[in-house]
């Protein structure tokens, strides 16, 4: 029997927690019980930084999460802020030729990534301070964001001040006023109720996350070639689940929100103006080697369809 240990930092209610109880159930029916799946909700084995750690030295074999940069630098083209017009067009993206290939690529890293999906829709900004209708809002914001290279650069070229705060800390420093905002999916604002300590809603859908599945490479090339097809088609369709529910849920936890939060929502023209001042984020990503121009407009013509 291997043991495949399978962490988060979401509680079990989450829909990626969900994903990861279909995962357990068909992989060890698939397997016939030869892969033990163990689950680990909530952080309890630590923050998204720790797990990975785990993951790449083989304590865990499993993890899902952030820091997919770490993975592999060319995730980060999912995340280029106000790139994309919908979640249809990351799914068509991460789903093609193109994203197996930045998911292969992880393993250079000492990470096997089986598939990836999209860790909820768009992100928005909650706020204690007021509510965000144009860039120069965000100014002076002490904004948390995760400790990933593309959020730090965008607030920062929208004059904000950016703390890296874990994600398990983050009600409290809201709460405590250790920040003033954060940026998140409603599912996320919503499973850690983030709408207790906040007073604002801005629907800015500036960014989406994807959700590579980590796995252990040692792990994962010590089975036998059967059950590492059984394992690769189980993490295929659990990860299609996990977008399916978690994206359908998004208008639900928004609703939530809307009932403890003022909301409001950009014009088109502030969308416009919010995307011209982090031009220089996307042209910052090709001048440092992390990706090219032509990497990013084959990205498009792909989630266009073209």
């Amino acid at each position: 029997v291997f043991l495949f240990k399978y962490a988060n930092t979401q509680t079990e209610s989450h829909p990626r927690s969900k994903s990861m109880l279909l995962f357990k159930e068909q992989l060890e029916k698939a397997s016939s019980g030869r892969i033990k799946v163990e689950l680990y909700f909530s952080g309890t084995l630590g923050g998204e930084a720790e797990v990975l750690d785990m993951v790449a030295t083989g304590t865990v074999q499993g993890c899902r999460g952030g820091l997919f940069e770490r993975a592999n630098k060319k995730y980060l083209i999912y995340t280029l802020p106000f790139m994309f017009e919908n979640t249809d067009q990351v799914i068509k993206l991460m789903r093609s030729d193109w994203g197996d290939k930045i998911n292969a690529d992880a393993v250079k890293n000492g990470i096997y990534v089986p598939a990836c999906g999209v860790a909820g829709g768009f992100r928005n900004i909650t706020s204690n301070v007021k509510p965000i209708t144009k860039p120069e809002d965000l100014v002076g914001l002490r904004m948390r964001t995760p400790p990933i290279d593309m959020t730090l650069r965008t607030f920062k070229a929208l004059g904000a001040n950016p703390q890296q705060v874990g994600y398990t800390e983050t009600y409290m420093a809201l709460k405590n006023g250790v920040v003033d905002a954060q940026e998140n999916p409603f599912s996320n604002a919503v499973d850690m109720k983030f709408y207790e300590v906040q007073k604002y809603l801005s629907v800015v859908n500036w960014q989406l996350h994807p959700d590579p599945f980590y796995v252990n490479p040692a792990w994962y090339n010590s089975l036998p070639a059967d059950l590492k097809a059984i394992f690769d088609s189980v993490a295929e369709s659990a990860m299609i689940y996990s977008d399916t529910i978690w994206l359908n849920s998004e208008k639900d936890y928004y609703y939530t929100l809307r009932d403890h939060l003022k909301v409001n929502e950009l014009t088109p023209e502030a969308t416009a103006a919010f995307r011209e001042a982090v031009k220089g984020v996307w042209q910052s990503y090709v001048d440092d080697g992390s990706f090219t121009w032509d990497d990013r407009n084959a990205a498009m013509a792909i989630a266009k369809g073209k």
